[in-house]
């Protein structure tokens, strides 16, 4: 089955576990972000080593390396079918740059699943997963600025997919298998 769908959802709202799952129902790729940056600096490409540069030095990976990085992916052979995008786009620049991508290569958007949560459960999800991970940097002010910049950054991007009839609003809330019911339903 062919599907490019993008998820969207504040941090914490599950995005990368439905993102994987629902990737395996449908049988194209999971496709995010930090997984791209991660593979190209492993295996030491080009490009790989441009994003160490940036996150050696603790900086943002600029969008034209992203883009670059996220065309090069949705372009080889597994992703021909389709593909499930988590952490891309997260600004309006990047809606212009995979709008351009997916026209430069014959294909549209199918959907884009927004996973709704409310902020006190996402900031209990994190600080909960900080803990049981170890991660001592997300604390509760961290988390919720982090809530910020994405309602700053990255929430406009609903209203945009809202306006183009693209937009799927699905409740983050519940357990895991729930959550996957309600996206795989709403898709249907």
């Amino acid at each position: 089955m062919s599907a490019q769908i993008v998820m969207l959802g504040p941090p914490g709202s599950g995005k990368g576990t439905q993102a994987g799952l629902l990737a395996t129902h449908l049988g194209v790729p999971a496709i995010s972000t930090g997984d791209i940056f991660r593979s190209n600096v492993s295996n030491e490409t080009e490009l790989g080593t441009l994003v160490r540069g940036y996150m050696d030095a603790g900086e943002y990976v600029p969008d034209s390396v992203t883009n670059a990085l996220v065309r090069d992916r949705l372009g080889e052979r597994d992703a021909v079918e389709g593909f499930i995008l988590d952490g891309y786009p997260r600004t309006l620049e990047q809606v212009a740059a995979l709008d351009a991508i997916l026209e430069d290569q014959g294909r549209r958007l199918d959907a884009v699943v927004e996973l709704v949560a409310d902020h006190t459960e996402v900031v209990d999800r994190l600080l909960l997963r900080a803990q049981t991970q170890g991660r001592l940097d997300d604390t509760e002010a961290v988390i919720r600025r982090r809530l910020e910049v994405y309602a700053e950054q990255t929430a406009p991007l609903a209203r945009v997919y809202g306006e183009r009839g693209l937009l799927v609003d699905v409740d983050g809330t519940g357990d895991i298998d729930q959550v996957s019911r309600r996206i795989v339903s709403a898709l249907a």
